[in-house]
């Protein structure tokens, strides 16, 4: 019988995997079938955009947490396919911040030229995954929304590929059921024009705060306030920014906080967060961790270490993403084949407390930045993955620190150095703050 894998989810890590096998089947190996299961009607993950929140039309939680106007807030030359260039695909080397429309066709690039949509069951969302030790295969519950039809299906391998930045996580604060205007979390913000001449207030200080008051401010918000828990992100904000600690509670339009002060608001955002969230696993395959370098109960990041033959892409507090996603593809996919034998479960558990006492000491955001760059390194030492450069990759990354730290709303007007092809990204036609079209058309005009 012909091993089959699943694969849950068609965004970038997912494609990562089907990418994988491909590779393999393309230099002569025999790869297992394989079925990927997608709730969305095309591929591309968070990078498809919907302009829906909510539930979609068939009654589903909206996966997407995308909006409008969305660029890249880190440098594509740390991210960059190894075996697939930006220069590749574009046909010449492009800025270093590319907006949502233009990364979203780099992705889909690789995988039409690698034939693998023909795998990928669309509006098919995965209802129940669970292992039987009697025939040690799995069984797939998954529903057709378009005939709506239930699907039952067994499987030798799975891998979960579903991200975990589509299942909010939504604290509630006193007087939200009375205040006067909209109460959102940054999963169901859509377009910044909504509030173009309001007061928003932004509870947390993630990339989410950042990037949302930032295409607010962009847009023409009249002012934003940021509520943070601990610390403020401390940026060089605009004169109609300020930072103060935690809402403690509103009343009508006026926000409350910890230090005494208040703030008159017509919106409030939740830039809280998401959960790793997979209530579709079994409890004893369903990985719980939190959001960190080192994920629980996944070995090498990956292999799910209480039964090597679940898998779990991109479940990591990230730096890199894409080539990262590739690097644990391939690793995964050669596990699946038989060419790495994992250890013991004690051993596999062993490792990943190690990578958590290892984390544990990192003391700043530059040592994040190695540790995650050592961790893609060590996965692609172990396969086929193509070898890149990722000190240069690295060191892209610590440059747009240092550039964010100069200046928060400029620090995409800068380039960098490709780790694949060694090319300097050349500047954008227009600066970001004065490119309010996103278009891949008006990105790409030279």
């Amino acid at each position: 019988m012909t091993e089959r894998v699943a694969i849950i989810g068609a965004g970038p890590s997912g494609l990562a995997q089907m990418r994988a096998f491909q590779s393999a089947a393309a230099k002569g190996q025999d790869i297992p079938e394989i079925v990927c299961f997608e709730r969305q009607d095309d591929w591309g993950g968070l990078w498809n955009y919907t302009w829906r929140t909510g539930l979609d039309e068939y009654g589903e939680p909206v996966h997407g947490s995308m909006y409008r106007y969305l660029w890249s807030n880190g440098p594509k030359e740390g991210l960059e396919f190894a075996d697939y260039t930006f220069t590749e695909h574009f046909g010449r080397t492009i800025a270093s911040y590319p907006p949502r429309e233009v990364l979203f066709d780099y992705i889909k690039g690789r995988v039409e030229k690698a034939g693998v949509r023909d795998w990928i069951k669309f509006r098919t969302p995965v209802r129940w995954v669970e292992h039987n030790d009697a025939n040690g295969r799995f069984r797939i519950v998954a529903h057709d929304l378009v005939a709506d039809q239930e699907i039952s299906e067994e499987f030798d391998h799975v891998v979960v590929a579903s991200g975990h930045f589509s299942t909010p996580n939504v604290p509630e604060f006193e007087g939200f059921e009375t205040f006067n205007g909209r109460v959102l979390h940054a999963h169901d913000f859509r377009d910044a024009l909504e509030f173009k001449d309001k007061d928003i207030l932004l509870i947390g200080t993630s990339y989410s705060a950042e990037d949302i008051g930032s295409q607010c401010w962009k847009y023409g918000c009249k002012s934003v306030t940021v509520s943070h828990r601990t610390a403020p992100m401390g940026y060089n904000w605009p004169d109609n920014w300020k930072e103060v600690p935690l809402l403690q509670k509103v009343e009508k339009n006026t926000a409350y906080f910890k230090d005494g002060t208040t703030a008159e608001v017509d919106a409030i955002i939740l830039c809280t967060g998401y959960m790793h969230h997979f209530p579709f696993m079994a409890h004893n395959l369903r990985l719980q961790t939190a959001n960190r370098l080192a994920t629980a109960d996944l070995y090498k990041g990956v292999v799910w270490a209480h039964n090597p033959k679940v898998h779990y892409l991109g479940m990591q507090d990230q730096w890199y993403t894409f080539n990262m996603f590739d690097a644990q593809a391939w690793y995964a996919r050669d596990v699946m084949l038989g060419k790495i034998n994992v250890p013991s479960t004690a051993d596999m558990l062993a490792d990943v407390d190690a990578r958590v006492t290892a984390e544990d000491a990192i003391e700043d955001d530059y040592g994040c930045i190695k540790y995650q760059g050592d961790y893609v390194r060590e996965l692609i030492a172990e396969t086929d993955y193509p070898s890149f450069d990722v000190d240069a990759s690295d060191e892209a990354f610590y440059q747009w620190k240092g550039h964010k730290k100069a200046n928060i709303m400029t620090f995409r007007d800068n380039g960098y150095v490709s780790p694949m092809t060694g090319d300097l990204a050349p500047p954008h036609h227009t600066k970001w703050v004065d490119a309010l079209d996103d278009s891949m058309k008006s990105y790409l005009q030279t």
